[in-house]
């Protein structure tokens, strides 16, 4: 393809279906004799004779005559690519790649994925799960286009701003309906009435962990992991099935479903944990990362 100019391509055939060079330069709004250069240009390229007068008329040479159905596919996939990149940039299309923890992806994403779907349908999303620390490493080896991670999270490559606060709370199991639990009153839990307790807890080398294990360490207190899990939909199971307790995220326990199950109580000292959003510094986002972006930023009016 080096050396073979569209425009000229795109000319010859508009000289063709008009039969002519003014009406042609008309058309394309160029004057006569850029018209004929044009041509004149393409001929020598493939050292062939392309258009011919016969009377008034600019006809195609057999030579022309071959090539005019390649420059026909040529100007349809030109206006297609001319139509997607419209799309790129009225954000209706393209691909976004976002990398978050488990129960993130379960709790947060599921209303902001589907309010996108509905703005950009021809949008394709791709949601990968992990621990900060590797969702962020995806970020900045450009795998992914941004993460919505838990805090704290600091790489020099990445700008990283809150966007949500959750409050975490103490998880027991219930005996009945009416929220009362198993060996658990109804005033703040401390450190030191978790740690006498089997835990169940979010797996190590995890941020939320981390934020979890600081908590214990503050109070002067060690927790005692019976279980650790990556899946918070499992540790819920066990923490109901009277296996042990837990801290987890309030938002994961406040369904309707869930008010049975559970017994939730504040934690003293108060722990929360925050989320960030995530992006690349150096990289300009197209389109569909700046709709994403927008729509994880709506999370900071977001319950708790």
């Amino acid at each position: 393809m080096r050396g073979i100019n569209l425009d000229q391509l795109l000319t010859f055939a508009m000289v063709v279906e008009h039969g002519g060079f003014t009406e042609a330069a008309s058309r394309l709004g160029l004057t006569q004799p850029a018209v004929s250069m044009q041509i004149r240009n393409l001929e020598d390229r493939f050292g062939v004779r392309l258009i011919e007068r016969v009377g008034k008329r600019a006809l195609a040479t057999a030579a022309g005559r071959d090539l005019l159905p390649f420059v026909h596919r040529l100007r349809d996939e030109a206006d297609a690519a001319v139509a997607h990149m419209m799309r790129h940039r009225a954000g209706e299309f393209g691909r976004v790649r976002i990398g978050t923890g488990a129960t993130a992806c379960i709790y947060r994403l599921p209303a902001i994925l589907t309010a996108l779907r509905t703005a950009h349908p021809g949008l394709e999303i791709i949601v990968v799960t992990g621990n900060t620390p590797d969702i962020l490493d995806g970020v900045e080896a450009g795998s992914l286009d941004l993460a919505l991670v838990t805090l704290p999270g600091a790489r020099p490559s990445l700008s990283i701003e809150p966007v949500c606060v959750e409050e975490l709370v103490a998880v027991a199991p219930s005996t009945n309906g009416e929220g009362h639990g198993v060996g658990i009153d109804d005033g703040p839990a401390r450190p030191t009435d978790l740690a006498a307790a089997p835990m169940i807890l979010y797996e190590r080398g995890g941020t939320m962990r981390a934020v979890i294990d600081a908590w214990f360490v503050a109070g002067g207190s060690q927790p005692r992991p019976a279980m650790e899990l990556g899946n918070v939909e499992a540790i819920k199971n066990l923490v109901a099935a009277g296996l042990g307790r837990s801290i987890l995220p309030s938002v994961t326990v406040a369904g309707e479903a869930d008010r049975g199950r559970f017994h939730a109580r504040p934690l003293s000292p108060p722990l929360t944990r925050a989320l960030g959003l995530a992006l690349r510094r150096d990289k300009t986002p197209d389109a569909g990362v700046r709709a994403m972006a927008a729509a994880l930023r709506g999370l900071r009016g977001s319950p708790v």
